[in-house]
């Protein structure tokens, strides 16, 4: 390796756009002539990167309810996604693939067990599908805080990568990764992306035409007085992974030859973080900036708040609220109703993610959990239970408060998750929760349309009840 290299990075995500209930993704015209977005962007992105051999070249991360739906509907562009980051694997003892939080949710807004519980299913998800552990995880929006970074290291994450504006010192040397000292003894190794590349890349199409100008014009200056020259050096570019050839066609093609240019020994070489640590570790500590994202100038209150960012936002503290009110109120039943068969409710929770993976049994696990063997009545209660957690996990999905408004389908796709973790708890337990959450709702309000959240609670509860009456077997009776 030379003592400069560079990485791409590519952020892989798309909102949910299933249904929640079915999971069938509806028919969307704005994707003509594809039938929705996930298939349209799959043809412009995923499918074309996989195909050059892009994922093999670049650090990358996909998020897991993408990936679920790409293994469904176009697995083999997920096999050939697994086998360039294998063999990289294979050939370094390392991969390039990063893990994610699993439902993409803004986690220094969210309780420390619902932290660790995305975690933890977003690292199972990548090992399950890459065959190995994950050494470094993406946060979501690189939302982050200490108690967050604390519990990527409790998990045996070794990096993450973060915006400069998320670095408390002003003047970090963005060439240089650094460790972040975290309570109780713990570090981890952050990152920082170069923001005027990386901003580039994103929004200026006529930098990246070519990669030869490109790479000598815009990315070789970055190596000239800038950094420590004792030290190994990378230049990091973060963007949407999306870019490449949706959002900007032909830049699928762009990364490809940028990754494969052959530019001579004394060059900067093309790198993932991974890999760079194997050589070096950082020289120096750093303090960040808590509660700060990559996407907004204001921390995070883009998802908590009205901001700059999206004007006619006072909607969305009033759905934090309500999301929050029912997390409490289905976790507290939860809690109630688990602590009859298992001292720790909670491990339970993260690790149902290999129930949902279909790799272990339900019933296996809380008998390894806690030494006993549930009856089947037993067995469908916390199957619910965990149903509901499940559903309350995913309520808080970052998409549900990035636009403007209210009335889209990000924003009604969570209180319909909302509605699902209450009715799931009826069913279990008996315990209606759903008029209080009615109140909790009514605040929320579009500013376009003037649609409220308790009506699309109200609507979402009754279709779910509906749903959920010709599902389940006659003699089931809830509580």
């Amino acid at each position: 390796m030379t003592s400069a290299s560079f990485c791409v990075h590519g952020h892989f995500y798309q909102p949910a756009r299933e249904d929640p209930l079915t999971g069938e993704i509806p028919l969307e015209p704005g994707a003509f002539p594809f039938q929705n977005w996930n298939e349209r962007i799959h043809a412009h992105c995923y499918r074309p990167n996989a195909e050059l051999g892009n994922f093999e070249r670049i650090s990358f991360n996909i998020g897991p309810t993408l990936f679920e739906w790409m293994a469904v509907n176009y697995p083999d562009t997920c096999e050939l996604i697994v086998a360039q980051e294998k063999r990289n694997f294979e050939r370094y003892g390392v991969g390039n693939g990063m893990a994610q939080a699993y439902h993409h949710t803004i986690l220094p807004l969210a309780s420390r067990m619902e932290k660790m519980t995305e975690v933890r299913w977003g690292i199972a998800d990548f090992e399950n599908r890459f065959g190995h552990v994950p050494k470094g995880l993406w946060l979501p929006e690189t939302a982050a805080d200490l108690e967050t970074l604390d519990i990527l290291a409790q998990c045996g994450i070794e990096f993450t990568i973060l915006a400069p504006w998320q670095a408390a010192d002003d003047t970090v040397d963005i060439t240089q990764p650094y460790w972040v000292d975290l309570p109780g003894g713990n570090r981890i190794v952050v990152f920082f992306y170069q923001p005027e590349l990386s901003a580039r890349i994103s929004f200026d199409p006529s930098s990246t035409t070519n990669a030869t100008t490109f790479f000598r014009e815009i990315l070789m200056p970055q190596f000239h007085g800038h950094g420590s020259r004792d030290r190994e050096r990378i230049v990091m570019i973060a963007s949407d992974g999306e870019l490449y050839g949706h959002h900007q066609q032909f830049r699928d093609q762009f990364l490809s030859h940028l990754t494969q240019m052959s530019v001579g020994t004394d060059a900067p070489q093309p790198t993932y973080p991974a890999r760079w640590l194997l050589n070096q570790q950082p020289a120096r500590s750093i303090r960040i900036r808590e509660k700060t994202s990559w996407s907004c100038h204001h921390g995070v209150t883009r998802w908590m708040g009205h901001c700059g960012c999206t004007p006619h936002g006072e909607w969305k503290a009033h759905l934090r609220q309500a999301l929050n009110f029912v997390a409490d109120a289905v976790d507290a039943v939860y809690l109630a109703e688990m602590q009859r068969w298992t001292n720790d409710p909670w491990e339970v929770r993260h690790q149902y993610i290999h129930v949902i993976q279909g790799k272990r049994k339900l019933e296996d696990l809380l008998e390894d959990l806690s030494g006993k063997r549930l009856d089947e009545l037993q067995l469908r209660k916390v199957d619910l239970l965990l149903g509901a957690q499940h559903e309350r996990q995913r309520m808080f999905t970052s998409c549900g408060w990035f636009f403007e408004d209210f009335d889209r389908i990000e924003p009604r796709n969570v209180v319909a998750y909302a509605a699902q973790a209450v009715w799931l708890t009826y069913l279990a337990t008996g315990k209606d929760l759903a008029p209080q959450a009615v109140n909790w709702f009514r605040p929320v309000e579009s500013w376009v349309s003037g649609l409220r959240g308790d009506q699309v609670f109200g609507e979402r509860i009754k279709r779910t009840k509906d749903y959920f009456e010709k599902l389940l077997p006659p003699m089931w009776v809830p509580g």
